[in-house]
């Protein structure tokens, strides 16, 4: 009786096993070890932060025919980046990571039109996964290199200034981005150059320039050796 009840209970009318389905993994913590290595990779925020502590991160890297992103910042709305053929806001393909309100990370994509972005829905991201944890948005997409010619989605094996931008999101709707001048990349990005790049965040440029280097070294001098 058992062995007839474990056979009504757990196998089909055919006989056989009903499917389970397949665990679902928790996302992968992104690496920053493989940075300028395997990976070209964006760090804005204090020096030597990593993914889990910039303002903003990026990387990027070629998985056969497409290309594999990874975003994260210190937001709970939203992170993106957009491909732009100059270092301004407007004519601009955008990837957007948006936190809903039910707790999801969807992927977007946009279209800049001058300050404002519009909502595309023909969206090239596939295979994305994304987690809102410690008040950070972090995601990951793959998108093709090269797509059909289209106004709004750029082929990815030209190169193209990087915009990046994070900020606050209304009911799963992203809102104007958190600092008035969000970092650009200060050349254009190929795909095919994997460089670890890290630019300070507004809190560290003060101190960073050589002329205030220098400013500082004088002005030490002039204290410790005192006025004549």
């Amino acid at each position: 009786f058992a062995s007839e009840f474990y056979d009504m209970r757990f196998l089909s009318e055919e006989g056989y096993p009903f499917p389970t389905a397949p665990p679902v993994d928790p996302f992968a913590r992104i690496r920053v070890d493989d940075c300028g290595k395997t990976k070209g990779c964006f760090r804005y925020g204090k020096p030597g932060c990593n993914a889990e502590t910039c303002d903003y991160f990026l990387s990027y890297r070629r998985i056969g025919t497409d290309i594999e992103f990874e975003l994260s910042a210190q937001t709970d709305g939203w992170v993106a980046v957009g491909f732009s053929s100059d270092k301004k806001m407007g004519g601009d393909d955008v990837m957007a990571c948006v936190h809903d309100d039910n707790g999801r990370v969807r992927i977007h994509h946009f279209y800049n039109v001058g300050q404002w972005a519009k909502e595309i829905q023909r969206n090239p991201a596939r295979d994305e996964e994304g987690i809102f944890e410690n008040n950070r948005v972090t995601c990951r997409f793959k998108r093709p290199v090269k797509v059909p010619r289209d106004e709004t989605i750029v082929d990815l094996h030209l190169s193209w200034y990087y915009l990046f931008a994070w900020g606050p999101a209304i009911q799963g709707s992203i809102t104007r981005h958190d600092i008035d001048s969000p970092p650009v990349s200060e050349r254009v990005v190929s795909i095919y150059k994997y460089e670890d790049i890290f630019m300070p965040s507004a809190a560290y440029q003060t101190f960073s320039s050589p002329f205030c280097l220098l400013l500082i070294v004088a002005l030490t001098f002039y204290l410790l050796m005192g006025t004549p």
